[in-house]
């Protein structure tokens, strides 16, 4: 029985199927002895099956629940014994092999659906394998797609606005200059894998702390600022605190022309952790 158990370890049925025929065997007249095992709805008779009134069964239990049972037969009657024509010795064989029934049936039954849950995990890791390759493959395609739009606006850049530009300055009075300059330099930066970090940044600022961020950005001092916009020393030193606040460098030995410049360089929180 551990034999069969071990070569049909993957199917209950095939194991009951080859089991059915092997029962007679044990029994005192095996001459004249057939079997029948029905499980959970399934019925397997032995060879040359045939329902007598001389018989006797025993029943197949998973857990607590019953799932069917074991029966033989003996198709021609037999002198009587201890049960019928049945020994004492194959009722407790009967109900031996009954036991044993139920408890393979536990183990190939948790087997079975260890298999079962090993080829699921397989068909999600598949699954995912596949969505992580097409998500590969979108992620690159939106890649090469950005990078092309930034080339595309370089060279509108380059082509369009700059020559214009270069035809503009000639044209524009000393103490504007600078806001060419500015521009020039914010034009060429726009393309920048580090502008989306900046911009980030400043969008807690307002429109004219980002003008005069640009201006610290490009060297400009307190003064030039103030006489480029029109405004007070006072008034831009006090902008100037608002924009520290505002990026949480407040009370902090960082300069804010060296920190906004790292902004489009690097990573400003390296410059923080050096600062600390």
């Amino acid at each position: 029985m551990a034999r069969l158990a071990e070569r049909h370890h993957n199917s209950m049925s095939e194991f009951l199927r080859s089991l059915v025929d092997f029962i007679p065997l044990s029994w005192q007249h095996e001459e004249v002895a057939c079997a029948r095992i029905i499980f959970q709805g399934e019925t397997f008779d032995s060879k040359r099956f045939s329902w007598t009134e001389w018989r006797q069964s025993a029943p197949i239990y998973l857990g607590d629940d019953p799932v069917g049972d074991v029966t033989i037969i003996y198709i021609e009657q037999r002198p009587a014994a201890d049960e019928g024509p049945f020994l004492k010795e194959e009722r407790d064989l009967l109900e031996e092999i009954a036991q044993r029934i139920g408890e393979l049936a536990v183990r190939v039954m948790a087997e079975q659906e260890l298999q079962e849950n090993n080829r699921q995990l397989l068909i999600e890791r598949k699954a995912l394998q596949e969505a992580n390759a097409a998500l590969r493959v979108v992620l690159s395609n939106i890649e090469n797609e950005k990078k092309q739009i930034y080339e595309n606006m370089q060279l509108n850049i380059d082509k369009v606005i700059m020559p214009i530009l270069h035809a503009l300055t000639p044209a524009v009075t000393n103490n504007k200059l600078k806001y060419i300059e500015i521009l020039k330099t914010n034009l060429e930066e726009i393309t920048s894998p580090f502008v989306s970090r900046a911009l980030s940044h400043y969008r807690c600022l307002t429109p004219s702390e980002v003008n005069i961020c640009n201006m610290i950005r490009n060297g400009l001092r307190t003064k030039e600022i103030a006489r480029l916009r029109g405004v007070s020393s006072s008034t831009i030193n006090r902008h100037r605190e608002h924009i520290r606040r505002k990026l949480n460098i407040t009370n902090q030995q960082i300069n804010l022309t060296t920190y906004l410049q790292s902004l489009l360089a690097s990573d400003p929180s390296n410059l923080l952790e050096k600062n600390k």
